[in-house]
């Protein structure tokens, strides 16, 4: 299965830098969204992808293998290909575990790279395991790596303490990979600062970049619009979370909120939760759905609250449009899709103060910012917008201008590319230069 030739774009010249291996051990750019691990991760993986391929690079993404019938070589699309590696079983394994199969892994892909006609020009690492593979890449191979860790173990352990479920030598990779990348892209100020502060990361190799969303993907739709589509009641206030249904996303906090804004303040709310497996009771996903589901009927509202279950991306901007307002109350949250995908489709945002989300929403501009944990907070926000309906549509187009202005994936991966040129540069210029014969 041949890519086509790339074309110079952005100033960088084919000939400079081509071909990227974009290594994304346990998110596949294939999964179905909110599934238990299909996050923003895969969506920044999928999307970066794409807008690469379309400014003419060659994209190999390397991803684990997990299940029998998978082929090892997809054309995800034009100069896209998705790469399913054989390291360990052939079935779901949840990322916490696979850290033995990542030696094997990083084999397969040195192999694969030596097959190929023509060598990568760089290796883009996602998460910390993906960051060994391209570590071994470069010793092995002399292709340099940049990283986005998507999530770090020293915040995610402060944050989870024992239900951290990583081995404790997650840290101690981190701190090598931030010692031998090329570069680091963080993708929000908290991110960095985190990497400076808690692993000593030099401030001088790490460059931010966000995530974004999709305009072809996500946009506005009129409220009745897509209530009607969705077969949403028309008269009711209707509060969206939309995500994995894994603790750390605080779900039960929105629950908790949605319940006080229909007890103390008398609104007639409606929650609809986006997300996790309805369809299968047993998935690993199981125990938080149905602890989630107890918890609304023990607060009474059991008949107000939807679990939807997962949806196409092509679906969630009427999930989105239906909503007077978005809420994401993570406790520990890297970046956060999610709000930028709401403020894409013009809805107001409530988030917690964590991560990303403290950079993406503008508090009082965009929407608010408050503590994690605090379901009194989601329920003041929402009653303030569900009393002044004009200061909800005056925050979403003030997201929606922000996440135009800053969050398409054209202008990450912009971002990105830069970033790749710099590093491919340095790298050529540090290379012996061949002796001329006299």
């Amino acid at each position: 299965m041949k890519l086509t030739e790339a074309h110079a774009v952005g100033g960088v010249r084919g000939a400079e830098l081509r071909r990227i291996a974009l290594v994304s051990d346990h998110a596949s750019p294939l999964a179905s969204p909110g599934s238990i691990d299909c996050g923003g991760q895969n969506v920044y993986v999928a999307h970066l992808a794409r807008e690469l391929a379309l400014a003419g690079y060659l994209v190999d993404i390397f991803t684990r293998r997990d299940a029998i019938a998978q082929k090892q070589l997809v054309q995800l699309r034009e100069n896209v290909r998705v790469v399913h590696v054989p390291a360990g079983p052939a079935h779901y394994v949840p990322k916490e575990q696979m850290l033995p199969y990542i030696q094997t892994f990083s084999r397969f892909v040195t192999r694969f790279a030596r097959r190929q006609g023509a060598m990568y020009d760089i290796v883009h690492a996602n998460f910390f395991m993906s960051g060994m593979v391209a570590h071994h890449l470069k010793q092995v191979l002399g292709i340099p790596f940049v990283i986005t860790f998507h999530a770090l173990g020293q915040v995610r352990r402060l944050a989870q303490g024992a239900a951290d479920a990583f081995p404790p030598a997650r840290v101690r990779i981190e701190s090598m990979l931030m010692r031998h990348a090329d570069r680091i892209i963080a993708e929000c100020a908290q991110d960095r600062l985190d990497m400076e502060q808690l692993y000593g990361a030099s401030p001088s190799r790490i460059t931010v970049a966000p995530c974004g969303f999709d305009p072809e993907e996500l946009w506005p739709v009129p409220l009745q619009e897509a209530r009607q589509r969705l077969g949403l009641p028309q008269d009711k206030f209707l509060v969206l979370q939309l995500g994995r249904m894994v603790p750390r996303k605080g779900v039960d906090t929105v629950i908790q909120g949605v319940a006080m804004l229909r007890a103390r303040y008398g609104v007639d709310a409606e929650l609809l939760v986006v997300g996790g497996d309805i369809d299968r009771p047993h998935g690993s996903d199981s125990l938080e759905m149905a602890r989630l589901r107890a918890l609304a009927a023990q607060l009474g509202i059991g008949d107000y609250v939807r679990f939807i279950g997962q949806k196409p991306r092509g679906e969630l901007r009427y999930y989105y449009g239906a909503a007077n307002a978005f809420v994401t109350s993570p406790w520990y949250e890297p970046f956060g899709i999610t709000p930028v995908e709401a403020m894409a489709c013009a809805r107001p945002v409530i988030g917690s103060e964590v991560g990303g989300i403290k950079s993406t929403v503008v508090d009082g501009v965009t929407g608010f910012l408050i503590p994690s944990r605090d379901p009194q907070a989601v329920a003041d926000r929402l009653a303030a917008l569900q009393q002044h309906p004009e200061l909800a549509c005056d925050m979403g187009e003030a997201g929606l201008r922000r996440a135009y202005q800053h969050y398409t994936w054209r202008i990450v991966a912009q971002q990105a590319a830069a970033v790749y040129a710099a590093v491919v540069q340095e790298h050529r210029a540090s290379q012996p230069q061949p002796q001329e014969r006299a």
